[in-house]
């Protein structure tokens, strides 16, 4: 597993960490290789944590603690474990049936997403049920209905256009009925500043929690890596409107903006359950803070 998550931060390895060993290699550092250094953890879309990092980096260097380029690497982990932490925050089922409500932004993957979610817990011995509560847009509906079909698991769908909200009620008693253990709760796509779609999705988790006392249980919203820090601003949104409770982080294979999850755990104190390194229903991670620095600071060859 530690070798599917070295593989998707190829391109943030590359451009902050490998970049960083040829920028400081074993020379004194000098106030324009301290430039270039903070430049490189914006790059890496640390956001406000790159000016932190480099501050800290010159007070280390001015007090004669980080000296040379070999001293940088130790002390630029260092902080970002700090700001990380190590603690591991995974989805717990508990109660059945579990339900998990599903929310993002156009384009972050979030169908594909539940398919590597509905995989990785029926890979866990869990009985699951896809509701497809995303209405308006058949090709949603059609898209989740193939990946049921491959996942040989239920799905609860209508016609393009019905209520969304009907749709889950009816969702959460037939996964009571049929004895299921996890409800994953798909809805529509949104920007987080469409204020109605924002309204309909508060309502979806109202109706959830009538058909079943304490549902959802939790609210994932699916973040694209590739925006970084424009997700910041759409989580904050989403929280407002329907409590999310845990992250799902995508497409960290293809961006060498990585360390936007560095800045997401600084500032939104929301957990990360997992991480979506690539296409496929297998492509998922769950997120472990000294892993995932393990794997950005790794030498390329030595996974």
């Amino acid at each position: 597993m530690f070798k599917k998550l070295f593989g998707g931060l190829k391109k943030t390895r590359e451009s902050l960490v490998t970049g960083m060993r040829r920028l400081v290699g074993r020379s004194m550092l000098d106030a324009s290789t301290l430039d270039e250094m903070e430049e490189l953890l914006y790059t890496a879309d640390l956001g406000p944590a790159a000016a932190s990092v480099a501050a800290d980096l010159r007070a280390a260097n001015k007090a004669g603690t980080v000296k040379t380029g070999e001293d940088v690497e130790p002390f630029l982990r260092e902080k970002l474990g700090e700001i990380m932490g190590t603690q591991v925050e995974p989805l717990r089922i508990a109660g059945k049936p579990f339900v998990l409500l599903v929310c993002g932004v156009n384009g972050s993957g979030k169908t594909t997403s539940i398919a590597k979610l509905a995989k990785h817990l029926k890979g866990e011995g869990h009985k699951v049920m896809l509701a497809a509560c995303d209405t308006f847009r058949a090709a949603a509906v059609e898209q989740l209905t193939v990946w049921a079909d491959r996942l040989d698991m239920p799905i609860v769908k209508r016609e393009t256009g019905a209520d969304p909200s009907g749709l889950a009620f009816d969702a959460a008693a037939r996964a009571r009925d049929e004895d299921i253990d996890v409800l994953i709760v798909d809805t529509a796509g949104r920007l987080h500043t469409q204020k109605n779609l924002m309204a309909e999705l508060e309502k979806i988790r109202r109706v959830l929690g009538k058909a079943i006392p304490g549902a959802p249980h939790e609210v994932l919203l699916i973040l694209d890596g590739t925006t970084g820090q424009n997700a910041i601003a759409q989580a904050k949104e989403f929280s407002a409107a329907v409590d999310v409770t845990g992250l799902m982080v995508t497409k960290l294979d293809g961006t060498a903006r990585g360390g936007a999850l560095v800045t997401i755990r600084q500032e939104l104190k929301l957990p990360v359950r997992f991480l979506g390194l690539g296409e496929s229903a297998d492509d998922i991670e769950r997120f472990e803070p000294a892993a995932f620095l393990e794997a950005l600071f790794q030498q390329d060859g030595a996974a």
